[in-house]
């Protein structure tokens, strides 16, 4: 693997009902998320610059895809404040696990909620 390079390339956040979950997150993040069926999966992207050195990200929906609350915890980006999104969260029908905490070393802040799919996301923002 390339040193300067990120180490996420790319992340699936899996989903029930893609039209409620594409509701909450541009809700939640106030962003239109486009749409598409690739190889039998219904996906909603993130808005992001992929493929230019950006991370990009999608909602799935298909057999290969479970909602869970244990494994791999993925940080979205909340930049500039978490606050403004955590505000959201639980009027779109998400729960907030873990409110706005600060990181040590000047890292910046993180929260943990539970979405309207039952997965377990973090955000992370500098402020």
């Amino acid at each position: 693997m390339d040193p300067n390079a990120n180490c996420l390339n790319w992340f699936e956040i899996p989903v029930e009902d893609i039209d409620r979950a594409k509701q909450f997150y541009e809700k939640i993040f106030a962003v239109q998320m486009s749409e598409d069926t690739v190889m039998g999966m219904q996906m909603v992207f993130f808005p992001s610059a992929h493929g230019n050195g950006k991370v990009g990200g999608a909602l799935v929906k298909s057999d290969l895809h479970k909602s869970n609350t244990e494994g791999v915890l993925v940080y979205l980006n909340a930049n500039p404040d978490l606050s403004d999104i955590l505000q959201r969260i639980e009027e779109e029908g998400g729960v907030v696990l873990l409110y706005k905490t600060k990181l040590p070393r000047e890292a910046g802040f993180m929260a943990m909620f539970l979405d309207t799919e039952g997965n377990r996301i973090a955000l992370h923002s500098y402020n």
